[in-house]
């Protein structure tokens, strides 16, 4: 059984971390806690952003994409920004931090087409797209900062050059059904609250695919840099 106290922690922490406030996970004692909450909160986000959708696949409907998503991308990143040499940096520790911010993807669960016409749902689900990403790249930040202690000049790249990478690895996956339908142009019937939000999302892969190679070279350059000094030391 768990115990409602270290949960209550747990809890205490995802709100502070949510709210950009500095704090310390324990996984020492409660790895097992955080792993376990960071999955549930990673599947009622997933279950929240498609329960309403006409386009998702029943493994979508279970929330089942975003528990299997925050695995792959933790990955990514733990292995994206481990030649850059941050510390207290593993796998578990990524993931578990992927996972509390789930939550802030609660705003696509909000229906908001059920109460406003076409048009204005549109422009609310721009405005949620928009918040939910500024709001994650601003917690990546102060993780990288606080916990990874990157150099202020080495968290620019670290931030960024995932997050390039894996918006234009999602939209050529095409998992909405949708990304390509609306280059093509889609039919009154095809349309959706959703589909402002999925033009948005082509043009920040558009700028991804630009920066991309810029970043990867400074990347490459950062880590021929830490080589060479840890040589220099040796």
């Amino acid at each position: 059984m768990f115990n409602t106290d270290k949960l209550k922690e747990v809890l205490i922490t995802e709100l502070k971390l949510l709210s950009f406030r500095n704090v310390k996970i324990n996984m020492n004692e409660l790895g097992t806690y955080y792993i376990f909450f960071a999955i549930v909160m990673a599947w009622l986000a997933g279950i929240g952003r498609y329960w309403d959708s006409p386009r998702a696949d029943t493994w979508q409907y279970l929330g089942l994409g975003s528990v299997i998503y925050i695995f792959i991308l933790a990955f990514l990143i733990w292995i994206i920004i481990k030649p850059l040499k941050p510390e207290n940096w593993s796998y578990k520790n990524v993931l578990v931090f992927v996972g509390l911010t789930s939550p802030t993807g609660f705003f696509y669960a909000i229906p908001v087409e059920r109460y406003f016409s076409l048009d204005t749902s549109q422009k609310i689900n721009v405005w949620f797209l928009l918040l939910v990403a500024v709001w994650r790249v601003i917690l990546f930040f102060l993780y990288l900062k606080r916990v990874a202690k990157l150099k202020s000049s080495t968290i620019f790249v670290a931030v960024f050059l995932p997050l390039t990478l894996i918006v234009t690895a999602l939209t050529m996956l095409n998992l909405e059904h949708v990304v390509f339908k609306i280059m093509a142009g889609l039919s009154e019937n095809e349309r959706s609250s959703n589909d402002a939000a999925y033009g948005v999302l082509m043009l920040i892969t558009t700028f991804s695919i630009m920066v991309s190679p810029i970043l990867l070279l400074i990347y490459s350059y950062i880590i021929y840099k830490n080589h060479t000094a840890k040589k220099e030391i040796g």
